[in-house]
């Protein structure tokens, strides 16, 4: 059976963040671009800049010298006009424009009076010789008025500057290809560079990620970059440290809990030799000896875990193996535990690939917590959620609070017990968390639709 379940378990990260590899590559683009659109522009200007005023020099040596050549033949008796200003031999494509006797002339037919701009003429008649750059209807050009005083004219040639301003064009597209090409070339670097930067970061959360899996004989190859040696070897000693602690730790817990096995398995021994002679105490001795057997259950079960811990510390766990089916083995713990069968609700198709005394032992610590902590146990539900199985595990308590339900899952956390119960050892739940985590999946807390706290077991299925 197949049940629609909330996704959980998945922490939301900004859709738009960035990270440092792209912010490299866009600041070594953006530096590139600021440069290269800097010289590009720098370098139109300057260029645009020189080629027109070299140009509007040319322009005002030839049109001083057609003033000049002009001025000669109006001097002469009886000149026609026409001829003169077809005689006056100007370059391709400049016009001739002249007001001579209140008239005015032109060596092309489509000018006139009106192609000069006012300013020049302006400038002409008040006797200063004026040049200016206009936009005509035949495109860009520039136009140099001169006043020929000594025949009572005023004089105007007009250059076009189409070819310049082609010219200006091109330069300004190779510009800004260079400029697009520099960009491109930046990014690349960034690239290369972020690379550069990113991969031994990678390298280090690789190494750390696993290290925190539980490999602690992974370390960070050597490396001969002298930026980098003095970070590896920091980091391996960090870690060979680390493991020195976690090992010298676990030994201890280990050799502790070994060396406690021996004096309980005699103790416990003598409280059943106690408890199976029960009859022949006073009722003062039997409670006595009620107390002693629930607070020696209590600790052999302490001592078992601290077993447990200490040889998952130590990194004796290996890698489940088995494929079991879910639902008869939590029919199995819940007789084991004293609860009611009739309270799990689960498909028989469920399955798992997993070490079943431990994973065993993961569900008697929640159904124990449940009926210890929660005023009882109430459902225990089992379904599949996409590729995993989840096992949903309500009790009747109070709930717990939200502050507290990461806490629950710490070693030594507890928390009420019900009344007529002793405590709980506090390593129930962590155990529960180790198990869950070494099979692959992990194990939460919620609250529940029936008003109590809900434990949640997710293990990815296994397919036969």
């Amino acid at each position: 059976m197949t049940v629609g379940l909330r996704h959980f378990g998945l922490r939301r990260f900004g859709r738009h963040a960035w990270g440092l590899r792209r912010r490299l590559v866009l600041a070594f683009a953006l530096v590139a671009l600021l440069v290269s659109a800097v010289f590009a522009v720098s370098t139109y200007l300057l260029a645009r800049g020189y080629v027109l005023a070299q140009r509007e020099r040319a322009v005002q040596h030839q049109a001083f010298a057609d003033a000049v050549f002009v001025q000669r033949r109006l001097e002469s008796a009886g000149a026609d006009i026409s001829a003169v200003l077809t005689a006056a031999g100007t370059p391709a494509g400049h016009t001739i424009i002249l007001k001579w006797k209140g008239q005015w002339y032109a060596s092309a037919l489509d000018q006139g009076r009106d192609a000069i701009p006012a300013t020049v003429r302006q400038g002409v008649a008040d006797g200063t010789a004026s040049s200016q750059r206009f936009r005509s209807d035949d495109g860009p050009a520039l136009v140099v008025g001169v006043l020929v005083s000594s025949v009572d004219a005023e004089f105007y040639e007009i250059a076009p500057l189409n070819e310049l301003d082609g010219t200006l064009r091109l330069l300004s597209g190779i510009l800004f290809g260079g400029a697009l090409l520099a960009t491109a070339a930046g990014a690349a670097l960034g690239v290369w560079g972020s690379r550069s930067v990113v991969t031994p970061l990678n390298r280090v959360a690789a190494t750390a990620a696993s290290i925190a899996g539980g490999d602690l004989d992974t370390r960070l190859p050597a490396t001969l970059d002298p930026e980098l040696a003095t970070i590896v070897g920091s980091f391996n000693s960090m870690v060979d440290t680390l493991q020195q602690r976690i090992n010298r730790d676990a030994r201890l817990a280990a050799d502790v809990s070994h060396e406690l096995r021996s004096p309980l398995t005699t103790l416990v021994g003598s409280v059943d030799l106690l408890n199976a002679r029960r009859d022949e105490l006073s009722d003062r001795s039997q409670r006595a000896l009620d107390l002693i057997t629930a607070d020696l259950q209590r600790f052999r079960r302490l001592l078992e875990d601290l077993l447990e811990l200490a040889r998952s510390d130590g990194g004796l766990d290996v890698r489940p193996g088995s494929v079991i089916e879910l639902a008869p083995l939590l029919r199995q713990v819940l007789g084991e535990v004293g609860c009611d069968t009739s309270l799990l609700t689960s498909p028989e198709d469920l399955s798992v690939r997993a070490d079943k005394a431990r994973l065993g032992r993961l569900f008697r610590n929640l159904f124990e917590n449940a009926e210890r902590h929660g005023d009882g146990l109430v459902s225990v539900q089992a379904a599949r959620s996409g590729t995993d199985i989840v096992v949903f595990v309500d009790d009747a308590g109070p709930g717990i609070p939200v502050d507290d339900r990461e806490r629950v899952f710490e070693r030594f956390a507890t928390g009420p017990a019900k009344r007529g119960s002793s405590s709980g050892t506090g390593l129930g739940l962590a155990l529960a968390t180790e198990t869950a985590t070494l099979h692959g999946g992990a194990v939460w807390c919620s609250a529940s639709p029936l008003g109590g706290a809900r434990f949640v077991v997710r293990l990815p299925e296994a397919h036969t």
